[in-house]
């Protein structure tokens, strides 16, 4: 009976777990403002087009670093806060802000910084957390921040200090928040729908002035003055370069700003509809007519249908994927699951190893789907940039877990799986942060066969050699740390780590290769010394490396798993160090905001190499070969 019982715990843990997933997926109900459905509207952005929702999303993450906020943060814990969603807060941004304005979004926390903005330092009486301020709060000292983001902006990247890297930070975010607010209406608006039905009224009279100012004829100076003032909003309206949220009339035609689209009407161009049922919008979320914004957005939906079917689904497709949130699921669920694996080693416990397996699979499974999700929606292969790399690097670490697992039955392989996975959409979710990741292909990367042949290879040797580097981990950690390291556990985890550098070798070698016929074919040249080209090159000869020291008896288990260490070091550099120098053709805008943890992270690798080389007898398993 207690076998039978034992049996079914792990299909049962992963089940509660599965249903866990599944009811996080349910849409968000809508109490009085449509804004679910304000989400599924089409827009472009980033260079492609996406769902409203996926332009929130994004955006907060850059501004305030995650997909909702809380409109006051210096509540005690214990006091339920006020929680706004990414669309929520997109909404008002656009159409409200003299209500987003005061929300504490903007995330500063150089305290120089906080000094020179003139920012108020924490208070929690005074309602003020000390870190997150409104655009209110910034507002005033903009003159003075603009003048020291231009000083700041002449300095090497290289060479600024956290202070300026913090201004340069500050900036980009204000910056965003600017775009936002000048997509559907002037900045400056105080009620757009009357100040638009009057532009239009004004512009048969302004054009006249203008034509006779510029005759040198006499004109009407108020109306003159009036329509100019009008033009030079929209124009800078248009200057911010916001996303475009103006259809046009048939699919295939170039989307529009407001702020050009209100510049032509001026010279007899027709406003299309969807102007005035966003004006209806603003003044329904401004008048907090829930009604009147429903409607007017319902009337906007209709008016997509007939031509734009296909790109209202694929919005909506898209938002459904941004509920799902497959990769932090799956996170979670990999972390439960490296735990469960982890305590299976102190007991020998089957049934921990068990249910650590099959959560392993379910995140696998979560993981999996969301890779296909994005792969769909894009219309490219897994790896496209830094982002998706780490997606699949981490699936593929985690199968090469799931075979170790299969083979050995000893909860390692299943660590392994659950720790990659943890590790990878955690360096994911970071590098979320810097916006879209879906976002348009550069042109020289913009060849699907090579995505699919190259970078996927060249990635796959990046997730074996990271495998082999926490198998050699897992060694030495219970090595050192633990009495539960026997003999034989040791020689299956350096057969292990064997096998994956033999694979690591192999994909590297070809993925390497095949990069360089496509930069043959791309920038006319095979090789050309290239940092990136250079640490793919690193990364096949150490492992090379390492087959020839094991082969020629040069190393032994410790040797083979210091060496394997030792390849975690070189693969980041590969994989991040060298988009952090600034130089060569693979240096796509990335920055250095990760030095000081890819830093850390060698560090710590180099911590671990020095654990693995202490004597013998200092290990608590001691009993195993020198």
């Amino acid at each position: 009976m207690k076998k039978i019982y034992q049996r079914w715990i792990p299909p049962l843990l992963a089940f509660i777990m599965a249903l866990w997933f599944f009811a996080q997926m349910r849409a968000p109900r809508d109490k009085d403002f449509a804004f679910s459905e304000f989400g599924q509207l089409p827009v472009v952005a980033d260079g492609r087009l996406k769902p409203m929702d996926s332009l929130a999303r994004n955006s907060l993450l850059q501004i305030y670093e995650k997909q909702t906020f809380n409109t006051e943060p210096w509540k005690d814990w214990n006091q339920k806060p006020k929680t706004i969603s990414a669309i929520e807060w997109l909404a008002n941004v656009m159409m409200n802000p003299q209500v987003a304005d005061s929300w504490p979004v903007f995330r500063v926390d150089n305290p120089d910084l906080i000094t020179f903005l003139k920012l108020p330092e924490k208070n929690l009486a005074a309602h003020q957390d000390g870190e997150h301020y409104s655009w209110a709060q910034v507002a005033p000292q903009l003159d003075a921040f603009d003048t020291e983001y231009a000083r700041v902006d002449k300095t090497e990247s290289s060479e600024r200090s956290a202070y300026e890297h913090a201004v340069v930070k500050v900036h980009d975010r204000m910056e965003l928040y600017a775009q936002l607010k000048n997509t559907i209406q002037p900045e400056d608006a105080a009620d757009w729908k009357s100040e638009l039905i009057n532009y239009l009224n004004l512009i048969p009279a302004g054009v006249t002035a203008v034509q006779a100012q510029q005759a040198g004829k006499k004109y009407d100076e108020k109306t003159f003055n009036d329509f100019v003032n009008e033009l030079q909003r929209f124009n800078f309206m248009a200057q911010t370069e916001p996303p475009l949220v103006i259809p046009p009339e048939k699919t295939g035609d170039n989307w529009q700003r407001t702020g050009n689209v209100l510049l032509s009407a001026a010279k007899g161009n027709d406003i299309p509809t969807a102007v005035a049922d966003y004006a209806a919008m603003t003044e329904g979320l401004q008048t907090t007519n829930a009604a009147a914004f429903n409607n007017a957005l319902a009337d906007y939906r209709h008016s997509l249908v007939p031509n734009f079917q296909p790109v209202l689904a694929r919005v909506r497709a898209e938002v459904f994927f941004n509920q799902m949130q497959p990769f932090y699921h799956a996170m979670v669920i990999y972390v439960l699951a490296g735990l469960l694996a982890i305590f299976s080693w102190f007991n020998l416990s089957k049934t921990l190893r068990r249910s650590a397996v099959w959560l392993v699979g379910l995140a696998f499974f979560i993981h999996t789907t969301g890779l296909i999700y994005r792969i769909i929606l894009s219309g490219r292969p897994p790896v496209t940039n830094l982002y998706s790399s780490a997606i699949f690097i981490g699936w593929g670490a985690v199968i090469l877990g799931l075979i170790l697992e299969k083979f050995h039955k000893n909860g390692i392989g299943a660590c392994a799986s659950a720790g990659m996975g943890f590790i990878t959409l955690i360096i994911a979710q970071n590098l979320s942060l810097d916006g879209d990741t879906m976002e348009m292909m550069r042109a020289v990367l913009d060849t699907n066969f090579w995505l699919a042949t190259h970078v996927v290879a060249v990635t796959t040797g990046y997730a074996s050699t990271f495998v082999a580097g926490f198998l050699a981990l897992i060694y030495i950690v219970r090595g050192v740390f633990t009495k539960t390291l026997d003999v034989e556990t040791g020689k299956s985890l350096a057969r292990m780590v064997y096998a994956i550098v033999c694979f690591a070798t192999l994909f590297s070698f070809v993925g390497t290769v095949l990069g360089g016929i496509w930069a043959d074919q791309s920038w006319g040249r095979f090789w050309g010394w290239d940092p990136k080209e250079n640490g793919a090159l690193i990364i096949v000869l150490w492992n090379a490396l390492i087959l020839h020291l094991r082969w020629g008896g040069m190393i032994r288990e410790r040797g083979l798993m210091c060496c394997a260490i030792f390849g975690n070091v070189v693969t980041s550099w590969s994989w991040f160090g060298v988009n952090m120098l600034g130089i060569g053709l693979h240096s796509y805008g990335f920055t250095d905001a990760a030095f000081k943890w890819l830093s850390l992270f060698v560090l710590s690798q180099l911590c671990f190499i020095a654990l693995g080389l202490m004597p013998r007898k200092m290990w608590k398993s001691s009993h195993l070969p020198a």
